[in-house]
């Protein structure tokens, strides 16, 4: 009898080519099992996963407990609508009232819809790919064939607030921002700018909406970004680290806007299913189980110290190294194609963002050798030019 497993991944580039929308520039590499930090393709090669899926393997590639967690779940029950209550979905609300503060928490299947939608947002932001999203960015290439989109968004510059107090009137209802800009190139928000823009939407009763879908569950060092900034939220999306791997997206928001949702005013078919809770349940488990909160606050720092010294090194070919915790981005002088091939030749796995920044999403759990050799092919790459 065939070997259809082989089959399929020894022609994987021709089922991809005859049967799969062009929508993504995929590097010509198939993956095929993880563990850790790391990945192997269909020829056995191995490689350090600093890509993560994109910020979404946030405890690494089938964490032990992770899958166990899943494995037990999938046996037992795996989806019910939201016309019923499953316990999963209740205990991991009540832990992301933990995290963000007083509440309530509404559960999604992804980020994009994970906010509630004039709104004032910035500049080069990036909040998803459905169309109250697409609407909140500036970004042409993620507009372009999708118009006509949601009118009443308008746009301040990143860490300007009179940017964004010019543009705030009778009229605007909230501020959208991301925490940390990931896709528009690993982009901070200054600690200054979030106090600025707390200040304005409590002056100007606004709701204050922080999107921490890339830079939340505890990329940063703490679980949600804007906390280096000492303020509070209205509400705030999450997903992607937040199901280590399996798609789930959740919105807190605060108590003096819960009651602006009633039965009836939204919903979500595959929103917080038991088997996504469990996975969100087991993420929160290694995260405080394993200490990671304070490993990527005190791995980083060295970690960004080595990366900004190939700035010092090579700056004709480093413009800025910038981001927080185990969210960096390297901005390059020209396209990063080049480079991104190059990294993945040697062995690390990196995503691209903004057309010129390198971004490096370590698993929260990624050793501090492995930072430190990520460091070392990024060297490598950039003295063969």
């Amino acid at each position: 009898m065939a070997d259809t497993t082989s089959l399929v991944r020894s022609s994987a580039a021709e089922l991809y080519d005859a049967h799969v929308l062009k929508n993504y520039p995929r590097a010509p590499v198939t993956l095929v099992r993880g563990s850790g930090t790391r990945v192997w393709d269909d020829q056995g090669r191995a490689y350090l996963d600093f890509s993560s899926g994109i910020a979404v393997s946030s405890v690494g590639h089938c964490h032990p407990h992770w899958v166990g967690a899943v494995q037990r779940q999938a046996a037992e029950l795996i989806h019910v609508s939201n016309l019923f209550r499953n316990p999963n979905q209740g205990e991991l609300a009540r832990r992301l009232v933990g995290y963000a503060g007083p509440g309530r928490v509404f559960f999604c299947n992804s980020g994009a819809e994970a906010k509630c939608f004039k709104v004032i947002c910035a500049t080069g932001g990036f909040h998803g790919r459905m169309f109250g999203g697409m609407s909140a960015t500036t970004r042409e290439n993620v507009k372009r064939g999708f118009r006509p989109l949601v009118p009443g968004f308008e746009f301040g510059e990143l860490n300007d607030i009179g940017s964004f107090a010019r543009l705030a009137d009778s009229g605007t209802a909230a501020i959208l921002v991301e925490t940390i800009q990931g896709d528009g190139g690993v982009n901070p928000c200054t600690a200054e700018f979030l106090s600025g823009l707390r200040r304005l939407c409590d002056e100007r009763n606004l709701l204050l909406l922080i999107d921490e879908v890339q830079c939340g569950a505890g990329r940063t060092g703490r679980f949600f970004a804007y906390e280096h900034a000492g303020i509070r939220a209205d509400a705030i999306a999450m997903a992607k680290g937040l199901g280590g791997g399996f798609p789930i997206g959740a919105m807190w928001v605060g108590e003096g806007a819960a009651d602006l949702f009633v039965p009836g005013s939204h919903g979500s078919t595959f929103g917080g299913t038991p088997l996504a809770c469990a996975a969100a349940l087991a993420v929160l488990d290694v995260i405080e189980g394993e200490g990671l909160l304070a490993h990527v606050s005190r791995a980083s720092g060295p970690w960004i110290a080595q990366l900004r010294r190939l700035a010092a090194d090579y700056p004709s070919q480093v413009k800025d190294v910038r981001g927080l915790g185990f969210l960096v981005g390297l901005q390059m002088a020209s396209d990063t194609g080049p480079t991104v091939t190059a990294l993945r030749e040697r062995g690390l796995l990196t995503a691209p963002a903004a057309g010129d920044v390198v971004r490096l999403l370590p698993p929260l759990n990624a050793s501090e050798a492995e930072l430190a050799r990520s460091a070392e092919i990024f060297r490598e790459v950039l003295a063969a030019k």
